[in-house]
């Protein structure tokens, strides 16, 4: 009935904005009421009411379309079926400030991923919203903030454009800062530091600018502190985290900013102790916010100690860190479970801390659980953890590997999702680094030959070095060199051809030469080599090749073949000096490269002895 009479053009406008009004109520209470109300089609019937000229009537239909909008059961993607209704709104911003702050409060609440930004920037948001920043109304200056700050958020494409757009001959850069100052109200300092952070992610604002260094990142770190509200905590931590991630330096700035790190050890203490606790209410709104607050805090860890061996050594003697982090791996909630897998990540980047933290707490038990059967997501993070694990210097390698470690990784190979590839062949390339036989057969036999030529012709260049670089491990030390081509000799010297013959770039080339200068080391492999003119061939042509890494490669594999204490040296000589291989040492001795000359002076006098 309501709707019925919003919509009659023939009904008074006092009636129509009662009706607005009333409508506006109802979809403040349950969502179940605002299912009902979408469900009759409100939305249209709103955005037809705001092509009347009444302004009271407009207000009253913005007002219920922004109530209606901000509930999460309504669909964002309503506001975006017709373009002309974006247009039509940036219009009426210029009617009132009431117009000004509903229309930017549904922007803000609408504006989910970079195809809603993209429509919002095409149509001049930018422009139409900037100058609501020095607006006389609060409301409206803060709404109009939230916009900017859910437009720019990892979009290049705005942030770029921000920097450059004044209002009243001040720049954004400028308002923004002015907004963090401390007296202004904690939810605008907040916000403006968002916009800030967003800017100098997409490499708008430079990271060493004063306006980051000594305003965005020092705000950032204040809202972690104890005296501030538990969601302005989280989203303080989790807006400072995403500022730091990648720059070394303001990891370093903001470790050392009001002893951050002792700081955010407090966000695990949640919900307080259930004894100290009478109001209920609180110990509800602490309950619910404690999975945040921990997400928050493992992923600012994650990123202050991406890069910096001293930051990360602070973090592990934290109280209880390790503890911590081995708990949230094992937590019912996904994103908490991810950001302990990101801080236990970070962290895996220190030697140091490998030797130590991780062996005493034992890490890769709760991190092969997560491995079992996780999300994608969660997945990459932690077999890229166990990359790390599994380094030669690393306590942890044998209680892995007893622990099913070589099938798990042999199945990420297979996966569908590039980084998983990527992770699983590289994590079977540091187990297979100086292990022993054993190690070596089992990964070979777990990845099968087919599954081998699978990713020796995968299309990503990253999964090939990996690929080669296992080759490379498995085919050292001689006892393992022979056994390994004693039983995969014709398949190995197969991909070696096939990869010399393909259209590779230089690493991958030299990484291959390196296998074969391995092979060569073998003491009956060498044969494979030897009785293959095909690959004698190729060798001879790298050895001439313009790149002289390639032919550093080729000069290592002819020096292995005619070593001379070693059986058959002779006839392999002999066989070299017919291919015309002694030639080409004669003329790489005169070379002015002094690493390709020695190399082929050592080569000669094997010749010569």
């Amino acid at each position: 009935m309501l709707l019925y009479l919003l919509q009659q053009e023939t009904s008074s406008t006092e009636l129509r904005t009662e009706c607005a009004v009333v409508l506006g109520s109802l979809a403040m209470g349950t969502e179940n009421n605002v299912k009902s109300l979408l469900d009759c089609h409100i939305i249209p019937a709103l955005l037809q009411g705001l092509l009347s000229p009444d302004l009271k009537f407009i207000e009253a239909c913005l007002r219920c379309l922004r109530t209606i909008f901000i509930s999460p059961v309504t669909p964002e993607d309503l506001l975006y079926t017709d373009t002309t209704v974006i247009s039509h709104l940036m219009g009426l911003l210029s009617r009132s400030r009431y117009t000004q702050e509903y229309i930017c409060q549904i922007f803000s609440h609408c504006c989910k991923g970079p195809d809603h930004q993209t429509i919002l920037f095409n149509r001049g948001a930018v422009q139409s919203i900037a100058h609501l920043l020095v607006s006389t109304s609060y409301k409206v200056r803060m709404q109009a903030l939230k916009c900017f700050s859910v437009l720019a958020f990892e979009n290049p494409q705005v942030s770029m454009t921000l920097v450059n757009v004044s209002v009243d001959g001040e720049l954004l850069p400028q308002i923004f800062v002015k907004m963090l100052q401390r007296d202004k109200p904690i939810e605008m300092q907040l916000t403006s530091a968002k916009c800030l952070t967003s800017m100098c992610r997409a490499g708008a604002i430079r990271t060493d600018d004063p306006c980051i260094v000594l305003k965005t990142l020092p705000c950032l770190v204040r809202m972690c502190s104890k005296d501030r509200l538990l969601e302005e905590r989280v989203e303080g931590a989790e807006t400072l985290a995403y500022l730091i991630e990648t720059d070394v330096e303001l990891q370093r700035m903001a470790s050392i900013t009001d002893h951050l790190i002792v700081m955010l050890a407090d966000y695990f203490k949640y919900p307080s102790s259930v004894s100290a606790i009478t109001d209920i209410k609180r110990l509800d709104h602490d309950l619910k916010h404690a999975h945040e607050l921990r997400q928050a805090a493992f992923k600012l860890y994650a990123s202050l100690g991406a890069n910096d061996e001293d930051i990360r050594k602070k973090i592990i003697e934290t109280e209880n860190m390790m503890d911590r982090i081995v708990n949230g791996l094992s937590e019912s909630s996904i994103k908490v479970r991810l950001a302990a897998v990101r801080c236990l990540h970070s962290l895996s980047r220190s030697v140091q801390q490998l030797r130590t933290s991780f062996q005493d707490h034992a890490v890769w038990k709760p991190l092969m659980k997560v491995l079992q059967n996780a999300p994608n997501e969660i997945l990459v993070v932690a077999s890229s953890t166990l990359c790390n694990l599994l380094l030669e210097f690393s306590p942890s390698k044998e209680p892995i590997l007893e622990s099913g470690a070589i099938e798990l990784l042999c199945s990420l190979t297979q996966s569908e999702n590039l980084a998983l590839r990527v992770n699983g062949i590289w994590a079977l390339m540091n187990m297979a680094f100086q292990a022993e036989q054993k190690i070596k057969s089992d990964i070979l036999r777990g990845l099968s030959t087919e599954q081998l030529f699978q990713l020796l012709s995968d299309s990503d260049v990253n999964v090939l070095m990996k690929t080669l670089g296992l080759l490379r491990n498995l085919l050292s030390t001689r006892p393992h060199i022979d056994h390994i081509m004693s039983t995969h000799g014709k398949q190995i010297m197969q991909a070696v051809t096939l990869i010399l013959e393909g259209e590779h770039n230089i690493e991958v080339k030299e990484q291959t030469l390196c296998i074969l200068a391995n092979i060569a080391d073998g003491t009956t492999a060498k044969e494979l080599i030897m009785t293959n003119d095909d690959i004698l061939q190729k060798i001879k042509y790298y050895m001439s090749h313009s790149n002289a890494k390639l032919q550093l490669a080729a000069m290592f594999c002819i020096s292995n073949l005619i070593w001379n204490e070693e059986e058959g040296s002779q006839e392999r000589q002999d066989k070299l000096r017919d291919m015309g291989i002694v030639d080409i040492l004669h003329k790489l001795s005169q070379s002015s490269d002094p690493n390709l000359c020695d190399k082929a002076k050592t080569a000669l006098q094997q010749y010569l002895a």
